[in-house]
């Protein structure tokens, strides 16, 4: 008797014409049936955001070069995308998310939409895979050997699984991969600054801009210093967000409600 064959949603927050979604859906078909869902425009950056005051567009897109997987664009956010994929197409044994054009590392996690997307098949108890690739110097890509890779990664988790509410965040060097190292989720963050201009009318408009910072760049047990050595990183990210050292800290010195306040 055969195994039935396994169901893999294949998101990102580029764009459902991104170079990366395209080479990381065909090298999923490998393993099973492949759905894209995508934003129809770029989504980078948006978090993990969704969207609630206003209808989703969830339309079948022939033109993007995905043969015959199914692909569909959201007029929304790449969180969107999973829960439209998996609610409207079924739910599937694996999410994917990326090829992203450009790593995520350290704090961008906290804002990736190609995380993001990993993280909501997650939270609805999906395994999940986040993939990202930094460009040559160039700022060219060559997808084949990460697609390649992901696929074989994508294997193992399909028959092994995942802990609950964990995902795999996986990052490619540009090329030329100097081996793989499972690796912690580093310090790397954008050090922000605000350029401001004024448009034709007088009016004084900002752009959000900032300087890449990694303390610990040199530290190949981080994504961050992995990537930059050449390795491809893959980090273990669990969704707990308590501080839980701290949690009698801060019992011992919580100010106590009088009697008057507790019996109201």
């Amino acid at each position: 008797m055969t195994s039935a064959r396994k169901s893999i949603l294949v998101a990102n927050d580029d764009g459902i014409f991104s170079p990366g979604i395209k080479a990381l859906a065909l090298a999923m078909a490998e393993l099973g049936d492949v759905t894209v869902v995508a934003p129809d425009v770029e989504q980078s950056a948006v978090g993990h955001g969704i969207t609630i005051r206003r209808p989703l567009r969830f339309k079948h897109t022939a033109s993007a070069g995905f043969g015959d997987i199914p692909a569909y664009r959201v007029d929304g956010t790449p969180a969107d995308c999973v829960v439209l994929g998996v609610h409207l197409r079924g739910r599937p044994d694996l999410v994917v998310s990326g090829i992203n054009l450009g790593p995520n590392l350290g704090d961008d996690l906290t804002h990736s939409g190609t995380v993001a997307a990993a993280i909501e098949a997650m939270a609805l108890g999906i395994p999940s895979l986040a993939f990202s690739q930094q460009a040559t110097a160039q700022g060219e890509y060559d997808f084949g050997a990460s697609a390649a890779y992901a696929a074989r990664l994508a294997r193992e988790v399909l028959s092994r699984g995942l802990p609950p509410r964990t995902l795999l965040n996986v990052n490619f060097p540009a090329r030329d991969f100097g081996g793989v190292r499972v690796t912690r989720v580093g310090d790397h963050r954008w050090e922000d600054s605000i350029v401001t201009r004024t448009d034709p009318e007088g009016r004084e408009y900002h752009w959000v801009a900032g300087t890449s910072r990694a303390a610990d760049a040199a530290d190949i047990t981080t994504d961050y210093g992995a990537v930059h050595a050449g390795c491809i990183s893959v980090t273990p990210v669990r969704l707990d967000l308590t501080a839980r050292d701290l949690m009698a800290e801060v019992e011992g010195y919580l100010p106590a409600l009088g009697a008057e306040v507790v019996g109201r």
